[in-house]
């Protein structure tokens, strides 16, 4: 990997850091996973930082599951950062909502563009299609965790087709 790939500032929304505690039987969760996992490894060696918000931390107090709760939960404080939501990102976030965003997501996104995230990841296909088509009025890059974590390596880390 080269040298500008270092430090750069990756936002996981809650599903992504959900995936290793959800149920494993589907080929598609299995692969996110894998990559999620691989993803916090990269975090763990300080190679990338992990940026987070207080909307994180709302979906987690939601999870009724008590261990996946706890695990969820100790998993969100190893962030190297964590962006309050504050009136900025609830502006934003009513503009991002207009856009065809989903509440939730639209702070989500707001966050990720007031911590200056070089990268929003998610496991989401309803907010990456959105993404996708508002691309331009976004500040930040929304994709795939697996598809992001290949652009970045050079290296297709799954086993699973």
């Amino acid at each position: 990997m080269q040298s500008s790939q270092q430090n750069r500032k990756v936002y996981l929304d809650t599903c992504c850091f959900n995936r290793p505690f959800d149920v494993q039987t589907q080929t598609r969760v299995r692969r996110e996973t894998e990559t999620v996992e691989i993803i916090l490894e990269y975090f763990d060696i300080g190679y990338w930082q992990w940026l987070a918000s207080s909307v994180n931390a709302d979906e987690i107090n939601r999870i009724t599951e008590p261990i996946k709760h706890a695990k969820v939960k100790t998993l969100l404080s190893l962030a190297h950062q964590i962006v309050w939501v504050g009136e900025a990102e609830i502006a934003r976030g009513e503009q991002l909502e207009a856009f065809g965003f989903e509440r939730l997501d639209a702070l989500h996104l707001a966050c990720a563009e007031s911590g200056n995230a070089d990268i929003f990841l998610t496991t989401d296909d309803s907010l990456l299609k959105t993404a996708k088509r508002v691309n331009a009025q976004l500040r930040v890059r929304v994709e795939y965790p697996d598809t992001w974590l290949q652009e970045e390596t050079g290296h297709e880390y799954t086993k699973y087709d």
